[in-house]
């Protein structure tokens, strides 16, 4: 499953493995990062057991749940058939607020598999962190979005070829603040060489909390250190051609910050480039409801940006706040290639109402003449539909003082609510959950969106909405899941066990199950 929100805390209990009650099979698909794919579709094609119908309270439920020591706001990962110690197990891997990664056995919790098959502690000296590191506490950082400990929040990223996970953990040690990259194996939880190294950078810039001239993120000066306590690595970690990307927002909007976007060399450690979004001015933050950084297969990365300064008087623009943005490693620099930002950026920068809320999906080809797409939903649940090859027409970037966006494929007023996730894909639809709304099916044709869902749920979901995944075989036993997270929209609490929905994908208005249908809380999960 995905964690479908921007702060999904699941308490200290891990949610339980769902399989279907029999036959009890390993699961086909390895899940090695966010969404699935680095496109972020949210797609597994190549589910062969789970069916319409079988997925009910009388063949589907949960075997156990095994406890972890925070919150887990990190989608947890998966890999089939790995060797830990003398014995092979499908593993599920778990981070968590406390800066721990755990590895259960996905499918029996007795005899040796009743707790961890290991678990790390990446504030331990093993893992490079000081003697009585500690994960930062919300009260270090005047926040209540994470409660009460922030440590691991983006979702990790594990390269099969080299049996490595890289994470990215924040820590308190000494007084210093400190963000880090880790490289753990996947059998030992052991850090691996290069890893860990701490996260830092120093650009030109004279926006918010620069000193002359200069932007730094980390450090060992007040200024530095103030940058590293406010930042917050929400997205989930991009690995593509051997290059680790890391982005980074704010705990609720506390300055100085910017959007900051790192990229560390796989094999080395090697700190290749930095990217950040408003060099000149403010904010603009990279959080995306901690949805992954996105790729395409040219190299290309995408993701969104939250409010903050936008340069209206230069083409490119240099300060990037509410945008959606196609950035490049060429020659050992990340390069803002194009971009597309809303007509109405100022306004939506004054109501805190981000366009990078939710995460970049990049679109399988498409028939016509905008064959590379990707889709991205703004905070007050207007959808975009942008051509990546060119993301706006006439790289007319920002449409100033028009009423609507025409440069772009095209564009969805009032059909969502407010929007804190990001969509899914499967079989030419596109799902969304936002708040306060039903799960709606778009479907597409000749690469442009429906204007009305072809089907919806009969549930509504409150605070935050929620982030849907697909499985399926191809194209048949197509079945949309999301978690009701059950926030009272303060971040960080809940108001009670979270629920797994599981619906016919064809008919939204078909819910197949969810976890309070058995008798006697026999599917409950944690809060």
């Amino acid at each position: 499953m995905s964690c479908p929100l921007r702060t999904c805390g699941f308490g200290s209990v891990l949610l339980a493995t769902l399989v279907a009650v029999a036959p009890r099979v390993a699961a086909q698909t390895n899940v090695t990062t966010y969404h699935y794919d680095n496109s972020r579709t949210g797609q597994n094609t190549a589910e062969t057991l789970l069916t319409p119908s079988n997925v009910n309270a009388s063949q589907f439920g949960k075997l156990f749940a095994l406890p972890v020591d925070g919150a887990v706001y990190a989608q947890p990962l998966y890999v089939s058939n790995l060797t830990i110690g003398d014995d092979t197990h499908n593993v599920v891997f778990v981070a968590t607020e406390a800066d721990s990664v755990y590895a259960f056995d996905a499918d029996t919790n007795t005899g040796a598999n009743s707790g961890f098959l290991w678990r790390a502690s990446l504030i331990d000296t093993a893992h490079g962190a000081a003697i009585d590191a500690t994960p930062v506490t919300a009260s270090d950082v005047g926040c209540d979005n994470l409660v009460p400990n922030i440590g691991i929040t983006s979702t990790p990223v594990i390269d099969l070829t080299t049996g490595t996970m890289y994470v990215e953990a924040k820590s308190k040690e000494n007084g210093v603040f400190i963000h880090r990259l880790h490289a753990i194996d996947i059998t030992t939880g052991d850090e691996k060489s290069p890893g860990p190294i701490v996260i830092t950078a120093t650009v030109n810039g004279n926006g918010d909390g620069s000193s002359g001239g200069q932007l730094t993120f980390g450090g060992s000066s007040t200024g530095g250190q103030l940058v590293a306590l406010n930042q917050l690595n929400r997205p989930g970690l991009l690995l593509l051609n051997g290059t680790i990307y890391i982005a980074y927002a704010s705990h609720c909007d506390l300055g100085p910050y910017h959007g900051w976007l790192f990229g560390y060399d796989a094999a080395t450690f090697t700190h290749q480039s930095v990217f950040v979004t408003t060099p000149n001015g403010g904010l603009g933050g990279i959080w995306m409801s901690g949805a992954g950084l996105a790729a395409d297969g040219n190299g290309s990365i995408y993701l969104a940006t939250g409010n903050g300064t936008f340069d209206t008087d230069n083409v490119p623009a240099t300060e990037l706040g509410d945008s959606i943005l196609k950035i490049a490693l060429n020659n050992g620099s990340l390069n803002l290639l194009d971009y597309f930002t809303p007509f109405n950026e100022s306004a939506l920068n004054d109501a805190d109402a981000d366009l990078g809320s939710g995460g970049v999906l990049l679109l399988p080809d498409q028939p016509g003449s905008h064959a590379h797409e990707l889709v991205a939903v703004s905070k007050d649940g207007i959808v975009y539909l942008v051509d990546r090859d060119q993301m706006t027409a006439n790289n007319n970037h920002y449409c100033n003082g028009c009423t609507s966006d025409p440069q772009i494929v095209q564009e969805l007023q009032s059909v969502l609510g407010q929007t804190w996730s990001m969509p899914a894909y499967w079989n030419d639809t596109v799902y969304f959950w936002a708040n306060d709304d039903r799960l709606k099916a778009f479907p597409l044709s000749n690469g442009l969106l429906s204007v009305t869902p072809s089907s919806s749920s009969m549930t509504s979901l409150g605070f935050p909405g929620a982030t849907p995944v697909v499985s399926s075989n191809g194209t048949s036993d197509g079945i949309v899941w999301a978690i009701d997270s059950r926030s009272d929209g303060i971040e960080g609490l809940s108001l009670g066990p979270a629920v797994l929905h599981a619906y016919d994908a064809t008919n939204l208005a078909n819910e197949l199950y969810n976890s309070t249908q058995a008798p006697n809380n026999r599917d409950q999960a944690g809060d």
